[in-house]
C-alpha cells in the first residue's frame, strides 16, 4: 500500500529518521533501524506471514531479520523476555476477567509470563480491576472498552492476521444449533455439543 508506505516515511521522518542513499532508514546519530524478529522453528505459517511484514520493512529501510530457534531456546528466550519483537497470541474469552492481569498487569511486566510487552500502566491496572468489580453489565462493558481503547493506544501489539471464518469438516449425518454463537468454533462448543440422530 503506496500510501500508508509514504505516510509512515513521513511520520519516521518527522521522529528523526530518515532515508539514505544506501536505502537504510537511520537517526541523526547515523544508528540504523534494525530489530530482531524471534520465532520458533516449525512455525511455518508465522515465518510466511513475518517475511511478508519483512518485506514491507525493508521498504521503509528498516532492517529486520529473523531469527527461528528450536522449541526450547524459544521458550527459554521469550521467559528471560531476550527479544526485541516476537509472535504473540491473546487467546481471551467474550467475558474477560482475572487472565487480563496476566496479559497486561504491571506485576506480570518483568516475569517473562504473559505481558511479554512489558506492559507498566497504572491506568491499565485500575481498569482492569473495575472489570473485576463491576457492579453491572453496563460498568463491565464500559470498562472493557476503557481497557481496549487504552491498550490500542499504547501500539503494544502489531496485528499481523485474522480469520473471519471458521472452517471443519465434519461428518453429514452429525447436527449443529441453527445459531452458532461468537467465536462458537473454539473447544467447548464446537463440535462439543453437536449431535447424531443414528
Amino acid at each position: 500500500n503506496r500510501d500508508n508506505i509514504r505516510a509512515a516515511l513521513d511520520q519516521l521522518s518527522a521522529a528523526g529518521w530518515t532515508v539514505g542513499e544506501d536505502g537504510v532508514l537511520r537517526n541523526a546519530a547515523g544508528e540504523a533501524f534494525a530489530f530482531e524478529i524471534l520465532l520458533q522453528n516449525g512455525a511455518s505459517e508465522n515465518t510466511t506471514i513475518t517475511d511478508i511484514y519483512v518485506q514491507a520493512l525493508t521498504r521503509l529501510g528498516i532492517q529486520a531479520t529473523v531469527s527461528a530457534v528450536d522449541p526450547a531456546q524459544f521458550t527459554e528466550r521469550v521467559q528471560a523476555l531476550d527479544f526485541d519483537m516476537t509472535y504473540y497470541r491473546v487467546g481471551l474469552s467474550l467475558s474477560p476477567g482475572n487472565e487480563q492481569y496476566l496479559y497486561f498487569g504491571s506485576e506480570q511486566a518483568d516475569t517473562g509470563g504473559r505481558n511479554l510487552m512489558g506492559i507498566k500502566s497504572p491506568a491499565v491496572d485500575a481498569l482492569i480491576g473495575a472489570i473485576l468489580n463491576s457492579a453491572s453489565q453496563d460498568d463491565f462493558r464500559a470498562a472493557v472498552q476503557a481497557l481496549d481503547r487504552v491498550l490500542t493506544a499504547g501500539r503494544y501489539v502489531i496485528p499481523f492476521y485474522q480469520w473471519n471464518d471458521a472452517r471443519i469438516a465434519h461428518a453429514a449425518d452429525l447436527h449443529y444449533p441453527e445459531h452458532l454463537p461468537l467465536f462458537g468454533d473454539w473447544p467447548g462448543w464446537q463440535p462439543d455439543v453437536w449431535w447424531s440422530d443414528a
